[in-house]
């Protein structure tokens, strides 16, 4: 399909998807897709279109939220329940190489595009799915937003601190991370449909991946038996390896190796502590966490975290503040790293969102984005590619 609107090159230019997500594991999908140079048309429903256009915060009456993760798509409503509408959906799947959605299992079925018949009908069309509990198992029906399978998924178990009420992961995790998977998944469809001339269906669900993303935690509760709990920001298996408290507020050490251990002791002026029979090991430091952290923080207190900061540089011990976000998003290397791109949004003006991290040597990665669609801006240019 030749693209109606600017786009930018990418690895995936050419390439067309047909959006029937809403919120955001499915537009995160989609959005790293956008920004690996595929043309991304979001179908949404008559009136609000998707829902995240009524998440603020907004500028000027349009919500940031959904500019941030629809930037560079196109809109077109269609009510997929109206003979006449399906009709022109039915033009964009002929169109199309991927198509995503993040209904309720059994709902694309109704209205009349399940995999089983879109497989047969379009047999190039890759299918995405982002669903709560995927296409399968006991709970395959259950409505989930991301809160949700974060405390299904066992994530908020090993979150915050010992003895504190539940914590949610700062960010929607669950949604990410599924958006995430469904790009690797959707991607990998590609290139076996390359290899092969087949098109396949690709099933995620949010509680898989949050699974997915426990790491560690499931090997550690199959090994002891014993559920992991929360440690606040200590590493379960590394130390040191957390928050410590500095004179003017917190400092992150993560020495992951005796090697680094021993060069933080002489970075700390300690030299004693590399033979001290309590830390000589990566076990015996776990053994001795406390003890190693008061002497550590008794240390630490004397001086700045941005004099620590320093001092472990020199040493190559990785240590960092702990950012705002602010902080975050005006660091020299996110700067540097074209982190933080800019949208000229009509409506809005200026925004800044986050950028892409996949940097690729022959793309370039442009400091400015193309702004989220308004609500059915792009009808008129796609009706008339599929000369409706």
């Amino acid at each position: 399909m030749t693209a109606s609107t600017k786009h930018f090159k990418g690895p995936l230019s050419g390439v067309t998807v047909i959006d029937l997500s809403r919120i955001l594991a499915g537009p995160y999908c989609t959005l790293m897709l956008a920004e690996l140079g595929a043309r991304v048309i979001k179908v949404e429903a008559p009136g609000t279109g998707d829902d995240a256009r009524e998440y603020g915060p907004f500028v000027n009456g349009k919500s940031a939220y959904f500019q941030s993760v629809n930037r560079g798509k196109e809109s077109i409503v269609l009510n997929l329940k109206s003979d006449d509408d399906k009709a022109i959906f039915r033009k964009l799947l002929i169109k199309a190489d991927i198509l995503v959605e993040n209904f309720r299992p059994g709902t694309m079925e109704k209205l009349g595009f399940g995999w089983e018949t879109l497989k047969n009908e379009y047999p190039n069309l890759i299918y995405a799915s982002a669903s709560g509990f995927g296409h399968s198992g006991p709970d395959m029906y259950r409505p989930a937003y991301d809160m949700v399978v974060q405390g299904m998924g066992g994530i908020m178990s090993v979150t915050g601190h010992p003895g504190n009420p539940p914590t949610r992961i700062g960010m929607s995790i669950g949604d990410i991370g599924s958006g995430l998977y469904a790009t690797i998944g959707v991607q990998a469809a590609l290139y076996h449909r390359q290899l092969t001339g087949e098109a396949t269906k690709v099933d995620i669900g949010m509680l898989d991946c949050q699974v997915a993303l426990l790491e560690n935690a499931v090997m550690r509760y199959h090994v002891s038996g014993t559920p992991p709990g929360p440690l606040g920001a200590r590493h379960p298996s590394i130390t040191p390896f957390e928050a410590y408290q500095t004179q003017d507020g917190y400092i992150i050490i993560s020495a992951g190796n005796d090697s680094l251990f021993n060069k933080l002791c002489e970075a700390l002026e300690k030299s004693e502590w590399a033979t001290d029979p309590n830390f000589t090991t990566n076990d015996l430091r776990n053994q001795n966490v406390e003890k190693l952290k008061t002497n550590m923080e008794t240390v630490l207190a004397k001086n700045t975290t941005s004099h620590w900061v320093d001092v472990l540089a020199k040493f190559g011990i990785p240590a960092s503040p702990i950012n705002d976000v602010g902080q975050a998003a005006t660091h020299p290397q996110t700067v540097a790293r074209n982190m933080i791109v800019s949208i000229d949004d009509p409506i809005t003006g200026p925004m800044k969102v986050s950028g892409n991290p996949v940097k690729i040597s022959t793309f370039e990665d442009p400091e400015t984005r193309i702004p989220a669609p308004n609500l059915d801006e792009h009808r008129d240019r796609i009706l008339k590619e599929l000369e409706v």
